[in-house]
């Protein structure tokens, strides 16, 4: 049962990294919405099957919350911005696909070469989890500064909160509930406000693409 238990875990684990590797490659916004709640699902069940093997019940709150908020209700408030201000579909990247994809490969490689001497070390069940993890969290700062439009930002971002939660499953079972439920409530504000400053952004400028917003320095 705990062999099976741990081939589940890192089955998630990969599921998770290979969500990030498909928003890198998709040239679609709704695609990347569609794509990132589903990293979201594959995250909070892997929550959940470290709280069956562990016994530790308030990971069942936290994966609980990572379904309901990450893969159900930040999905549908993207949606609901994008239908508002009728944005474009495209995502305009800055690096082509191919290089793009390249470039996580590499951020991959150097994750589990930084990660390797901790998961030697490490005594967690989630432990071989953690090079994953820090490659979902480069590759969501990659998708942050390589495409050019506000909404696909605030996803790559989303994107590295969720590698920076597997990252503290995989060290030590997650942080205290009341620190997991203050980050909830942290990402749901900040969403909100970054919705905010998005329909605004597109209103005054008539674009989402932040490329133009740095020009105006100029």
């Amino acid at each position: 049962m705990a062999e099976i238990n741990l081939n589940l875990i890192n089955g998630l684990a990969a599921m998770v990294l290979l969500a990030a590797f498909i928003l890198v490659a998709t040239g679609r916004l709704r695609t990347m919405v569609r794509v990132f709640a589903w990293q979201s699902l594959a995250l909070g069940l892997l929550a959940a099957a470290v709280a069956y093997s562990t016994g530790y019940w308030h990971i069942y709150v936290v994966a609980a919350l990572t379904i309901v908020l990450k893969a159900l209700i930040i999905p549908r408030i993207i949606d609901q911005i994008m239908d508002r201000i009728q944005v474009a579909n495209d995502v305009e990247p800055s690096v082509r696909t191919p290089s793009s994809l390249l470039i996580a490969g590499g951020m991959a490689i150097l994750a589990y070469y930084v990660a390797e001497p901790l998961i030697q070390s490490g005594e967690t069940i989630t432990a071989g989890a953690l090079a994953l993890s820090l490659a979902v969290v480069l590759i969501g700062l990659f998708i942050m500064i390589s495409r050019k439009k506000a909404i696909t930002q605030v996803i790559g971002l989303l994107v590295m909160e969720n590698g920076l939660f597997m990252a503290a499953l995989s060290l030590s079972y997650g942080m205290p509930l009341i620190v997991e439920l203050g980050v909830f409530f942290d990402i749901m504000v900040a969403v909100l406000i970054m919705g905010v400053f998005v329909f605004r952004i597109n209103r005054t400028f008539e674009t989402l693409d932040t490329s133009f917003l740095r020009r105006l320095k100029d």
